[in-house]
């Protein structure tokens, strides 16, 4: 079961490493390469594990270069895509970093590409009690100390850095870490697929990623692009009708990965013992950590902020440092940072990061130059799009948290409401019709001119006429409103189901008339967003049944952010219960595993959201007083 699973979450993870390397987010390509022949001598090498497991590495080091130099080792899955004259791409990530003289390792890790063994997806942390015991952090060590010993001109210290998979490998470095490896960079890895990361949010399985995967990965002997008879696959999603039809009609229990999700619909051990928090719960950090996110991540943010937080709360050496930027997934690697999808940032956020953060990092803990970093943490602040430091994450000097409280007529505002009357906003939500997760068409996920990249910055007006979407707005901002840290989303609501999604979404909408750009006036972006699963709201591990027709309260955690909502701005909040392909259909009917719900199971619920005294449904926002 586990290494079907592991396919899948290989395949998403390689098409990632693809785009890092080779493509950004609109599909542009990067800059022409270097002749790394001129700059480099190559070696390949077989690198002996303490089984005897030889990993096949490339060794780059710099021509002409007399001093002692460090390592910088990125650990992959996913081959080292060297080019027709033999060089990895993996060079092209580290551009900046060339001048400063590192010795470059790129590595294919066990049982993958060149490297001997078998490959285990997420292998988890070996048991130290057995002495012959191997994991990926062991194999990192046995690594690093062949180097040291065997490279020559070396000046005895290395780090690590790695995105997506390569930053869960890197994470799990720091468990047990040579004496050599004096820093690493942990960036966009996954922490929990249950909770908050690649196939589930709050237990909403998603939906379009995970059946594509399952399709493409264990149909046959080789990779199969699942045939979609519809270009908008929002339609054939719909068509498909309950997921009990997926093996029904497509798949015949074939698919071990589908079958697996069928079979763990629940947080239970087949997820939490993937999960970072059981390895990083106790432990005190060595080795100086740079945890890298992006705010419209559509793959992993929870995970690089969830490991953060994991790592802090016994730092006790000050090792734990965070930097998160306007970027998706890896796009502060690519070779343009200016702009994503349709919002400027007003400089190149993904150069100034490799220049001004990662690449002084590496050079003050492994060649002792310039100062040790002035700030725990290194934020870009959207809206106002600047660069932003402090001390800690969340910030708490200056920062007040105030509720947004949705009111009468769609009004969104800082005062509490003060009728006693259980006043509410309702919609009929039917899972026949569904609120597309971005504008239709919804191309295949990894499709040449898929919008998957930037669909977190779509503008949001593509929703704001369906009866099925409730909306609150503030009235336009007389003055700046910026906040830093945890955003909370506090609904009371009712459904006459047993079971419902609860979908809320954070939006600044720009001015009408936008001198900067005026195409973008009106426009409407998401700025945190998050989808919670009503079933789960006591428990992940044991869901249960929702009183239809009571009014509940729901605490949804909308994430952490930095941005600041501009004078002339409007704040708004949307919510809805469906949210489609992305998320599967909730029934709305009450059933032990949707995965094996019936047609006959999926129902029309009136959802109410109350803003009453009583029942004051609002927006949670750390407010900062500068």
């Amino acid at each position: 079961m586990r290494r079907s699973f592991s396919k899948l979450f290989l395949f998403c993870a390689a098409v990632s490493a693809i785009l890092v390397l080779g493509l950004s987010a609109q599909g542009q390509e990067s800059p022409q390469r270097p002749d790394y022949s001129s700059m480099f001598n190559k070696t390949d090498a077989m690198i002996p594990m303490r089984d005897g497991v030889k990993l096949h590495t490339e060794i780059y080091v710099p021509k002409d270069e007399k001093e002692p130099l460090p390592f910088l080792l990125t650990r992959s899955p996913y081959g080292l895509a060297d080019d027709p004259q033999g060089y990895s791409q993996y060079l092209g990530l580290y551009t900046e970093m060339f001048a400063g003289g590192y010795i470059f390792v790129f590595q294919d890790i066990r049982g993958r590409y060149g490297s001997e063994g078998t490959f285990v997806m997420q292998r988890p942390a070996r048991d130290r009690k057995d002495p012959h015991s191997i994991d990926e952090g062991t194999d990192t060590y046995d690594t690093i100390d062949w180097l040291v010993k065997n490279v020559p001109n070396n000046n005895g210290r290395a780090g690590e850095v790695g995105i997506s998979y390569g930053g869960w490998l890197t994470a799990m470095s720091l468990l047990e870490p040579h004496p050599a490896l004096k820093a690493v960079s942990e960036q966009a890895s996954p922490a929990d697929m249950f909770l908050g990361d690649d196939f589930h949010h709050n237990g909403a399985f998603r939906l379009s990623y995970g059946f594509e995967y399952a399709a493409l990965m264990e149909t046959g002997k080789t990779n199969f692009q699942f045939q979609f008879d519809k270009y908008d696959t929002f339609e054939w999603y719909l068509a498909l009708g309950p997921l009990s039809n997926a093996n029904k009609l497509y798949f015949h229990n074939s698919l071990p990965t589908w079958n697996d999700f069928v079979t763990h619909p629940n947080y239970d051990q087949f997820w939490q013992k993937q999960s970072f928090a059981q390895y990083f719960k106790d432990l005190k950090l060595q080795v100086p950590n740079l945890n890298v996110a992006g705010w419209w991540d559509q793959e992993d943010f929870y995970g690089p902020i969830t490991i953060y937080e994991l790592l802090e709360k016994n730092d006790t050496n000050h090792n734990n440092y965070l930097a998160v930027g306007p970027w998706n997934h890896g796009g502060w690697e690519r070779a343009a940072g200016t702009k994503l999808g349709n919002i400027d940032f007003g400089s190149d956020t993904s150069k100034h990061f490799r220049e001004h953060i990662q690449a002084p990092w590496f050079a003050y803990w492994l060649k002792d130059q310039g100062a040790p970093p002035a700030h725990k943490v290194v934020t870009f602040e959207t809206g106002a799009n600047s660069w932003k430091s402090w001390d800690a994450w969340p910030p708490t000097d200056g920062v007040k948290r105030r509720s947004l409280y949705f009111s009468a007529g769609g009004k969104l505002s800082f005062d509490q409401p003060s009728e006693t009357a259980d006043e509410f906003e309702s919609y009929i939500s039917d899972p026949a019709n569904p609120v597309p997760y971005r504008q239709r068409p919804v191309e295949e996920t990894y499709s040449p001119g898929s919008r998957w990249y930037t669909w977190l910055l779509e503008d949001q007006r593509f929703v704001n006429q369906r009866p099925d979407t409730l909306t609150w707005e503030t009235d336009t901002l007389s003055e700046d409103i910026s906040v830093a840290g945890d955003i909370v989303a506090h609904l009371f609501a009712s459904t006459t189901g047993t079971d419902s999604d609860w979908i809320v979404k954070l939006i600044d909408v720009y001015p009408e008339k936008y001198e900067p750009d005026p195409k973008m006036g009106g426009y409407e972006l998401i700025v945190a967003d998050e989808v919670f699963r009503g079933r789960f709201r006591k428990s992940f591990e044991k869901p249960e049944p929702i009183v239809a027709n009571e009014v509940t309260p729901y605490r949804i955690d909308l994430h952490t952010n930095d941005h600041a909502f501009l004078k002339g701005h409007r704040i708004m909040v949307q919510v809805q219960s469906t949210w489609f392909p992305i998320i599967d259909r909730n029934p709305q009917k009450y059933v032990p595993n949707i995965f094996e719900a019936m047609a006959a199971d999926y129902q029309k619920a009136t959802q109410r959201i109350y803003f009453s005294k009583k029942f004051s449904s609002s927006i949670e926002l750390p407010v900062t007083s500068h």
